[in-house]
């Protein structure tokens, strides 16, 4: 069993050790995760996973390295840890905005590089996972795919995409979750309790998108069939349309391109 270091101890690093636990992908034992603050990691050292503050022990003691620090720690980090990394290591950045070749400017060593974009859903086994890779062999990248697809889904992509990626994917959860308050406030207006609507809510959802991802169809497919002339569904999507539903969820996915780019 390979060890992983997850070098960044935040909401998305804690995420991904936790579904790696609950996945039995590894052993908590096998995990090692670092923050400055080692505090707010006393959850996870209950359980069993090794807690640090120091990265270049970190990466010394492992053969995965797992960056999730913020962008503008990582050429720090890099520089830090650089002179540990061996050809036996298997570095992977999941950090918004920075490309592989960026890490590679500063690493300059010929070592499997991997750039992968989860959300935050990668705790529960729920993400998708977008995965770009240079100078990986086969069984590297076997190795990758393996280690995400236990925590979801995953998509291989060309890393130029990674940015898309990062707003439908990432930035689509916080989208997706706005959807289902404003459906909660709806289900609570036309007289559910918040438990509920909240309840109702969260489960057509998932429902919705557990329908495409078994069935493959296209959403207009599933719209007709609940959709009857002159229903009430007609008559709610018609007045969603006439507010700009659709047209605001596309130029708010544009807007968060254009931030990100």
């Amino acid at each position: 069993m390979k060890k992983i270091a997850i070098i960044g101890g935040g909401n998305l690093g804690t995420a991904m050790a936790l579904g790696l636990i609950k996945s039995e992908f590894v052993t908590p034992g096998a995990i090692i995760i670092t923050k400055r603050n080692t505090l707010t990691l006393a959850g996870l050292e209950a359980v069993g996973v090794n807690i640090s503050a120091d990265n270049v022990q970190a990466v010394k003691n492992a053969e995965i390295i797992i960056l999730a620090v913020k962008p503008f720690q990582i050429k720090e980090v890099l520089e830090a840890v650089t002179p540990e990394l061996t050809s036996n290591h298997i570095l992977i950045s999941v950090v918004t905005g920075i490309t592989l070749e960026e890490i590679k400017s500063v690493v300059q060593k010929d070592i499997p590089l991997f750039r992968a974009m989860p959300n935050t859903a990668i705790a529960i086994q729920e993400s998708i996972t977008c995965i770009s890779s240079i100078q990986s062999s086969v069984e590297q990248n076997n190795y990758v795919n393996a280690l995400f697809s236990t925590l979801g889904k995953i998509a291989l992509i060309d890393e130029k995409l990674m940015n898309a990626a990062t707003v439908l994917g990432a930035c689509g959860t916080a989208f997706a979750m706005r959807y289902i308050r404003a459906n909660i406030q709806g289900g609570i207006e036309i007289g559910f309790d918040a438990a509920t609507a909240s309840l109702i809510a969260a489960q057509t959802v998932k429902g919705a998108a557990e329908l495409l991802l078994t069935t493959h169809t296209h959403p207009e497919q599933e719209i007709d069939k609940v959709t009857t002339p002159k229903g009430c569904t007609i008559a709610g999507l018609n007045e969603m349309e006439h507010q700009g539903f659709s047209s605001s969820m596309i130029k708010g996915i544009a807007a968060s391109f254009a931030k990100i780019g």
